[in-house]
């Protein structure tokens, strides 16, 4: 397999074990977030040593996980904030992260307070859990999304505690310090915990900057579990690996009390893959920034032209596509039917009175090829 981003091979990519390419041979797949490239050389040279070496005991770490170990550094090196030592736990994905903290956190009935669109498996999550998505506003402005602040209506609410997913999943919006700053304000004055969702950080396109949530203050950071991956950003999602930054000492206490293997633990390959992700693969990720970067720019020259609205994302490899001017009632639907899958928006809004509707989500990390056919696709939904 070739560290190349210039092509794509569907027959290698339906043939795997991969939910995007997996449900239907006939369709071309822009939904799931994740990437139709390879991984890294780096973790795949490492993840061979460990199958070579037939190293599949039970794993110990003499001098400290080294997960933990790479998250702190990468913290360090790229963002400039330093983690709190100790604070660090290693779970399998966000999402357990959320169900722990939504269990130490909270209490069933309470708000908790996300902006809405979001990503699916969290609004699913707070409803399975028995407390209540209270979506905050995603508003298209003139100079495109916005989130403002509504500390009242947080109060209102009974919220709790606040999701931050920042860059934010669907719309690619990255927060800028300010905006941090007063959702760090309204924390305070309710006295919310804030879980800060920042899986996105490293596909933040350029002139933008990624802001550590937890690294605004001592106050913000004292109230901030901070959760992110190196799945997203380098292609690994099956890996089943993250990390936590507890700076909440409440859930980090509950944490500590739990019994040892109460949540489960990442594989040997999930660490492994991830510390050769964090530590060894920039160059992958630089030339991977150049293809996303060339895509996100193709879907917003194909926008302007189209009827379907796109405010281009500042971090991630998905578009929040707006069919409102095209009077498709259904639009995922429509396109499906052309032969291209996208993430229908109500899924986006699910358990909240949010209209998503008009939109989709497209994945635009794969092939300039096939993103023009899935384009061409989307096209003949809208013109058909």
């Amino acid at each position: 397999m070739s560290d190349t981003f210039e092509s794509v091979d569907l027959d290698r990519l339906r043939s795997g074990f991969g939910v995007k390419w997996g449900l239907d041979d006939d369709l071309l797949n822009a939904w799931v977030a994740d990437m139709d490239f390879g991984i890294p050389g780096p973790v795949r040279a490492r993840l061979r040593e460990v199958v070579d070496r037939e190293d599949f005991g039970y794993p110990h770490w003499p001098g400290g996980d080294p997960v933990v170990a790479a998250f702190e550094q990468r913290m360090r090196d790229r963002y400039g904030w330093a983690p709190e030592p100790g604070r660090t736990r290693v779970f399998t994905d966000l999402i357990q992260i959320l169900q722990v903290v939504i269990e130490h956190a909270t209490a069933p009935g309470d708000g908790i307070a996300l902006h809405v669109p979001n990503y699916p498996p969290f609004l699913a999550s707070i409803h399975r859990a028995g407390r209540r998505p209270v979506p905050l506003p995603v508003l298209k402005g003139e100079r495109g999304w916005e989130f403002p602040v509504d500390a009242r209506r947080l109060r209102d609410e009974g919220c709790t505690m606040l999701l931050l997913v920042n860059p934010h999943n669907p719309t690619g919006r990255v927060f800028r310090r300010e905006e941090l700053r007063a959702f760090a304000d309204a924390a305070r004055e309710l006295d919310l915990v804030v879980l800060s969702d920042e899986i996105h950080a490293d596909l933040t396109y350029d002139p933008h900057r990624h802001v550590p949530f937890a690294s605004l203050d001592d106050d913000t950071a004292a109230r901030t579990i901070t959760a992110t991956s190196a799945t997203k950003a380098f292609n690994l999602a099956a890996t089943r690996c993250a990390v936590a930054h507890v700076g909440h000492e409440g859930v980090r206490r509950e944490l500590d009390r739990a019994p040892l293997d109460y949540f489960g633990t990442p594989s040997l390959l999930g660490r492994v893959a991830t510390v050769a992700a964090w530590r060894e693969s920039e160059d992958w990720h630089r030339r991977l920034m150049h293809r996303l970067t060339r895509n996100r720019d193709l879907v917003a020259d194909w926008s302007r032209e189209s009827d379907v609205d796109c405010v281009p994302p500042e971090a991630t490899y998905l578009a929040w596509l707006d069919f409102s001017r095209t009077g498709l009632t259904d639009p995922a639907d429509a396109v499906l039917r052309a032969g291209v899958r996208l993430s229908p928006g109500p899924e986006f809004a699910q358990h909240t009175a949010v209209d998503a509707k008009p939109f989709a989500r497209l994945n635009f990390a794969t092939s300039e090829d096939l993103l023009l056919r899935v384009l061409a696709g989307i096209d003949g939904a809208v013109n058909g």
